[in-house]
């Protein structure tokens, strides 16, 4: 799905998307980040900043200015340790003293099967971790946030990073980087998980939301549509991956380039680890296996090692 062509804010100018609700951008634009990370702005008098983004000395004024006469930053909520996301939420906190709210580390909430991963050698898939990052009060799934006009609930979203959250105010969810309406999620293991973020898609699509406000370009008007193509979009991936191997086995980078044929050469290497998550979920479910061990160069194919033992 192609972004929006109208979705161009300047940067550091606030706006309004609903009461008590505002948007700052970022000026971070990317590949990886289209025009950039979005920053909120929540509540009226004690005021939630969520994702105050990279540690950029203008984006940080910019989000002081926005505080106007009677307000004051109450809560700093990160919704997960990306660098495009959380390193700003150190000196903004030391600007106003407020503390800075997160699920925890950039390892909290990392699956058992990105953890062995892990464990057998295979490195980030570098999208950009901030290894730093540890929250003053690290949250929970279920618990809420109060502010003077505000509540917002916490929900746990792992799937593009464990420690990722998203944050319910009345019918409108703070999706992070889990629902864009620019582009689909990146989920790069043994950062990612693909297992954890279509069970996370399902838990959003159970929810009634008005609408989402994701980390990264327009807000999304129907979150329910947009989960479903979000899903949908990745069991098509899947059964091009299954209809390849189906031929010969192949690695992650080989069906790739076979698969993402509209993908620009800048965003590969994110395609690559796309179909990697895939693979390690496939794994995980006895459908493939990978000729050796479970590496990013490793070669996979139908069936499971038993198969051929």
């Amino acid at each position: 799905m192609k972004a929006p062509d109208d979705f161009n804010p300047v940067p550091g100018q606030p706006e309004e998307l609903e009461p008590g609700v505002r948007r700052i951008l970022a000026p971070n634009p990317s590949p990886m980040t289209y025009r950039g990370t979005n920053t909120y702005l929540i509540g009226t008098g004690d005021v939630a900043v969520i994702d105050p983004g990279p540690d950029l000395p203008a984006h940080l004024e910019a989000i002081l200015v926005a505080i106007e006469p009677g307000q004051r930053i109450s809560h700093i909520i990160v919704t997960h340790s990306h660098l495009d996301h959380s390193p700003l939420a150190r000196a903004l906190s030391q600007h106003c003293g407020a503390p800075v709210y997160g699920f925890g580390p950039a390892t909290a909430g990392r699956s058992p099967a990105m953890q062995d991963l892990v464990d057998k050698g295979m490195q980030g898939g570098g999208e950009g971790i901030d290894t730093d990052f540890i929250p003053d009060i690290s949250v929970r799934d279920g618990e809420i946030l109060t502010g003077e006009t505000w509540s917002l609930e916490i929900i746990h979203t792992p799937g593009h990073l464990g420690n990722h959250i998203a944050l319910g105010l009345n019918d409108a969810c703070f999706t992070a980087d889990h629902v864009m309406g620019w582009a689909s999620s990146l989920v790069s293991p043994p950062d990612g998980d693909l297992t954890d973020f279509m069970t996370s898609c399902q838990r959003l699509r159970d929810g009634s939301w008005r609408v989402f406000y994701p980390g990264h370009g327009a807000a999304v008007l129907d979150p329910s549509g947009r989960l479903d193509w979000l899903m949908g979009h990745r069991n098509a991936r899947e059964a091009a991956i299954l209809e390849r191997l189906q031929h010969q086995p192949a690695t992650p980078a080989e069906l790739a380039r076979a698969i993402y044929t509209e993908t620009p050469p800048a965003l590969l290497g994110a395609a690559e680890r796309n179909v990697l998550a895939h693979l390690v979920d496939l794994a995980g479910k006895s459908i493939v296996s990978p000729i050796g061990a479970l590496t990013p160069e490793a070669k996979f194919r139908l069936g499971t090692q038993a198969d051929f033992s």
